[in-house]
């Protein structure tokens, strides 16, 4: 029996009981749902309620269990809006809804799509390992459409304080968030077993995820292989918050030099020691330094004070096809401008504007997007002992991207980022965990300079030993180890992933290949699991 709506004119009293249950049931399973997906969320920074995704992830398997993919689909995607409506909500912080609804809802859509496959193969033999298996692909999915990609709500990246951590090690962000769906998924299929042989299998397969993880901390290096380097992370400030940040001419560059200056004080004075090198953030100079003079006279004095090099960002004009591009330029004493980086994970709907004509029609804010191009090659600065990899902001949320960076031979990473157009809300924190996951998965020291904050220092085991608060101006200095060893991570590079998205859609072949040979049956009725219907595709 299909749910159907209460007929107009028609009062809920007056609506049969079966009918009032079934709309009750829809309701309440909406309700989970959303409470699910919240769930998850609460397990991101700033909060360091790791644990809390597992449960999501078993509310998400009591959900599934035996449904269609049309009423996976309806959960999910209630799901993934308590998901993604809160973690996103910072995307809109200036430019209003028009950024922040949309986009949570493609990304709840997408992870509707996975669902929906979720559900499909949840009648299966061992159905937890197969749903978990169908979550990576879902996030493969999501980590490359639309518009290249958008991975930010990766669930490896809401456990920086957890148990799965070391897994990153291992396999990297795939695997850990595939560890956490397994043992949520496998803990919704404890409650459905009898006896005690299934159900002995099914706390074994919510355990052994979690025991990994641990066991992976032995994998987990930090000793400085290739030596060790001082390192300086310079937070200068702006000017004020919002996408006028860099409206005030060379304010912003001015902060840098400043607090730059500030520091060799400090060094001559014996307060603070002597940086091999230093990184700045992200547009930490708001005009070009190879067209303005002045700027780049005002870099070239902050290096030479500091004694050391430094990585500055700035958006450079190319001579060529005058077009911008977010670049990392290389200063160094007595010899200025030696060397840079051009970001090549460029962020839609803010470095660059796809089908800029038809989002006009919503919102003229389209026109403040930018036109940069992105740059090609992914090797870093040589600083002083240190071989660094630069990952620009957005750039730290693709494996593929950072992993480039890494094998190209660095012994460190540098995340330089610029989090004023976001103010004071939960962006920073949840990029700032994305660099602790990078530094266990490759076993680097991870640097990251923020113009507002927060900067950090973070250890190749992912823990943070010096950070800034927010929009003060602030300078980290500590040395760190330097490591050239590859973690099984780094060696293995996309394969883990690859392998766990190719297993997961074969179980959904195999079980859409098995529905279609079985003899049909009789629709399912009210109360049993595999039925549809609802506003949100449930019964």
């Amino acid at each position: 029996m299909v749910a159907t709506p209460v007929a107009s004119g028609q009062s809920v009293a007056d609506t049969p009981p079966a009918r009032r249950r079934d709309l009750r049931g829809t309701l309440t399973r909406v309700v989970v749902a959303a409470a699910g997906g919240g769930a998850v969320f609460l397990s991101f920074p700033p909060r360091t309620m790791w644990w809390l995704a597992p449960v999501g992830f078993a509310v998400l398997g009591v959900l599934l269990h035996g449904r269609r993919a049309r009423a996976g689909f309806g959960l999910g995607l209630v799901w993934g809006l308590g998901f993604m409506v809160p973690l996103l909500r910072w995307t809109g912080e200036f430019v209003g809804l028009v950024a922040w609804l949309p986009l949570a809802l493609l990304c709840a859509l997408l992870i509707a799509v996975g669902t929906a496959a979720m559900a499909v193969v949840s009648r299966l033999p061992g159905a937890p390992l197969w749903m978990a298996l169908v979550w990576a692909a879902d996030e493969a999915l999501r980590a490359v459409v639309p518009f290249g990609g958008f991975p930010w709500g990766k669930i490896a990246f809401g456990q920086p304080e957890g148990w799965y951590l070391p897994l990153a090690s291992v396999g990297g962000a795939p695997l850990v968030g595939f560890a956490v769906a397994l043992t949520g998924l496998g803990a919704a299929h404890v409650l459905r077993q009898r006896g005690w042989s299934g159900r002995g299998i099914a706390v074994a397969t919510a355990v052994l995820p979690l025991a990994a993880g641990v066991g992976a901390s032995a994998l987990v290096h930090t000793d400085p292989d290739q030596g060790t380097a001082t390192v300086a992370a310079i937070q200068g400030n702006v000017p004020r918050a919002g996408l006028d940040f860099n409206a005030q001419r060379r304010a912003v560059l001015d902060n840098h030099v400043k607090r730059t200056l500030q520091l060799a004080d400090d060094v001559r004075a014996g307060r603070a020691d002597q940086p091999d090198l230093v990184i700045w953030p992200e547009n930490s100079s708001d005009i070009d330094p190879f067209r303005n003079a002045d700027a780049a006279a005002r870099i070239q004095l902050a290096t030479e004070a500091i004694r050391a090099p430094i990585a500055v960002g700035a958006v450079v004009i190319d001579p060529d096809d005058r077009l911008p591009r977010n670049t990392v330029v290389l200063y160094e004493p007595g010899r200025g401008a030696t060397d840079t980086y051009t970001k090549r994970q460029l962020q839609p709907f803010g470095e660059t504007m796809p089908y800029r004509s038809f989002f006009r029609i919503f919102s003229e804010t389209v026109d403040r997007a930018g036109t940069f191009q992105p740059g090609t090659d992914p090797e870093g600065f040589t600083m002083g002992p240190a071989k660094v990899a630069i990952d620009t902001c957005y750039e730290v949320a693709f494996d593929g991207v950072v992993r480039d960076s890494v094998t190209a031979g660095a012994n460190m990473i540098a995340i330089p980022t610029n989090n004023a157009t976001f103010g004071y809300t939960e962006m920073t924190y949840q990029q700032l965990a994305m660099s602790r996951v990078r530094a266990v998965e490759y076993g680097k020291t991870v640097v990251v300079a923020a113009t507002s904050g927060v900067s950090a220092i973070v250890q190749p085991d992912g823990s943070v030993t010096a950070r800034t608060g927010l929009f003060t101006p602030d300078a980290l200095v500590a040395t760190v180890p330097l490591r050239g060893e590859a973690t099984l991570a780094t060696r293995l590079g996309a394969w883990p992933e690859w392998v766990m998205t190719a297993l997961g859609l074969l179980a959904v072949a195999f079980s859409v290949t098995m529905k279609r040979r079985s003899r049909p049956t009789p629709e399912a009725g009210v109360g049993e699991e595999e039925t549809d219907g609802g506003p949100a595709g449930a019964a």
